[in-house]
């Protein structure tokens, strides 16, 4: 699963090397192994059923240009310009091939030309324009498509995607963001799309009833699967059910009576009971991405160096980890984990040495800032104001348990931490728009380095705030970085900026656990997402 915009999820899983600006490829969807003559998975599972899901979250909507958050519940309606494959490489997809100029600033895409929209419909070139189009007008991250100058047709099933500049992202966003609308549906809708949205993936939208489930019907004339999938023939299933349950005990309760078929996320103290339970597999996989301890950096308290400097300074992550996590996590200090490409290990060494806890020294710096505690209660003033602070946190047994680690933690060195929790991610994130928050936990996934751009380039704060014209310049040049090795040298710039700069705190690479149950054909990846089409029910 992924958030976009947490960018969450949105690609938490597995270790992928994303692919950086090749100059052409092309390729044709090729026959799998272990699949017969028909291009159908010989599994000895039952066809048809309804396969139900206990998802994280339900999503905002279902228009994919609109969401603030991506993940399996709402993005199979759709299918990309192009995939990647399990490990993180880009493969094809709605464009079968596609090919950039010497300059890197136009790029031609050929499309297949046996794909289908829900209703019907044939896509084309035009429907991919529409697309690009209406994602550049309304897309609350349109940023991810880069400096999209224009989009042409010059023929049915030829797009040209021309940019103003160099943009070293752009096959990650191609792979990972653009997705293709039914232009018929999106004129009779409009911004209601998301009611009743067609497009050309493998799942059709059925029922929606709000706060309780999805439903869909599988895309019986699919037959444009990337390589990602074994089955290039029609989907097995029948149905897919998304079922949101709040209560992680009620999940487990009808994932054990048989009732839920695979269980998303599931909480760190409940992998060790399924795991010996009979009939049930368990995905384990690292995120592409890292939870974080955020500064709002416009806060008077968090604009001293020192100060972020002595916080990072107080964090203990070996407690965090094993007891917020029980364990499922990595301790990370710098701004990339190993599952993106762009980590260092030479800034990962130096943001550790830096920012080993450290009592006495942080409890230094934050003197040298101002901040002492006069009057012997344990809590640090300065100017006659205690230092006392707001962590803004989404409910959730795990993150109740790393704000209260963090909590005892910052109150060793002198610092008050109250703990302000939102009833679910539509909140905090609501809370988090309004501004007002002091400091937050959060995490962010994405397939590419780019994301510390979305983090931290002029007009992407994400609630962090802190824009600097040096960190401009060094994430613009990476951005621009066509060459991979020297793009990865320009991440090494802006690493060694941030761990400096201690505008966040880096906290750990967690891994993502799926129990599933009573089906055959279950994979899933950070690039990926669950294979839906290869999904069968066993025979009871």
């Amino acid at each position: 699963m992924f958030r976009f915009y947490r960018l969450t999820q949105w690609f938490t899983l597995l270790f992928v090397i994303a692919v950086f600006l090749a100059g052409c490829t092309s390729a044709t969807p090729s026959q799998t192994a272990g699949q017969n003559e028909s291009g159908q998975d010989s599994g000895s599972g039952d066809e048809g059923g309804t396969v139900v899901i206990a998802a994280s979250t339900e999503p905002d909507t279902l228009d994919m240009h609109l969401t603030a958050w991506a993940d399996d519940a709402n993005t199979h309606i759709y299918d990309f310009l192009l995939a990647r494959d399990e490990t993180g490489k880009i493969i094809p997809s709605l464009a079968e091939s596609y090919s950039v100029s010497d300059d890197g600033k136009v790029w031609t895409f050929h499309l297949r030309k046996d794909v289908k929209f829900h209703s019907g419909a044939p896509m084309t070139g035009e429907a991919v324009k529409m697309s690009i189009d209406r994602c550049l007008e309304i897309c609350p991250d349109k940023s991810l498509l880069g400096p999209i100058e224009k989009v042409e047709v010059p023929e049915p099933y030829t797009v040209n995607i021309i940019l103003s500049e160099k943009y070293a992202p752009f096959l990650s966003a191609a792979a990972d963001f653009l997705v293709v609308l039914d232009p018929t549906r999106v004129d009779k809708l409009g911004d209601k799309f998301g009611d009743d949205p067609s497009a050309t993936g493998p799942l059709v939208f059925s029922e929606k009833v709000r706060g309780t489930s999805l439903t869909y019907k599988l895309n019986k004339e699919y037959r444009w699967s990337p390589d990602n999938a074994e089955n290039k023939g029609a989907p097995y299933s029948d149905k897919i059910v998304f079922r949101f349950l709040k209560d992680d005990a009620t999940k487990m309760l009808e994932f054990k009576k048989g009732t839920i078929q695979i269980f998303q996320e599931v909480p760190t103290n409940f992998v060790k009971e399924l795991e010996n339970m009979p009939g049930v597999g368990i995905s384990k996989v690292k995120t592409a991405g890292l939870d974080y301890l955020g500064f709002n950096n416009k806060h008077p308290f968090f604009q001293d160096v020192r100060v972020r400097q002595a916080i990072a300074m107080a964090v203990d992550r070996t407690p965090i980890v094993q007891y917020g996590m029980s364990g499922f996590a990595e301790p990370i200090y710098g701004p990339l984990p190993t599952t993106i490409p762009g980590y260092s290990q030479k800034i990962e060494d130096m943001a550790k040495e830096m920012y080993k806890t450290d009592i006495t020294k942080s409890k230094q710096l934050l003197a040298e800032a101002g901040w002492t505690d006069t009057n012997g209660d344990g809590i640090l003033e300065k100017d006659g104001e205690p230092f006392t602070t707001e962590l803004l946190i989404e409910a959730g047994a795990e993150k109740q348990k790393i704000a209260v680690t963090l909590q005892s933690q910052l109150k060793e060195v002198g610092i008050d931490l109250k703990i302000s929790t939102a009833t679910d991610w539509v909140t905090f994130t609501e809370m988090m728009a309004k501004d007002k928050h002091e400091m937050f936990l959060s995490e962010y996934g994405y397939l590419d380095p780019d994301i510390l751009y979305l983090r931290f380039g002029k007009g992407n704060p994400r609630g962090l705030h802190f824009e600097t014209d040096e960190l401009e310049a060094l994430l613009v040049k990476a951005r621009q970085e066509i060459d991979k090795d020297k793009r990865m040298k320009a991440y090494e710039e802006v690493g060694e900026y941030l761990v400096k700069s201690s505008p966040w705190i880096p906290l750990f690479n967690k891994e993502s656990v799926t129990a599933y149950r009573d089906i055959e054909g279950f994979k899933e990846s950070a690039a990926t997402m669950i294979i839906f089409q290869d999904i069968k029910l066993k025979k009871k």
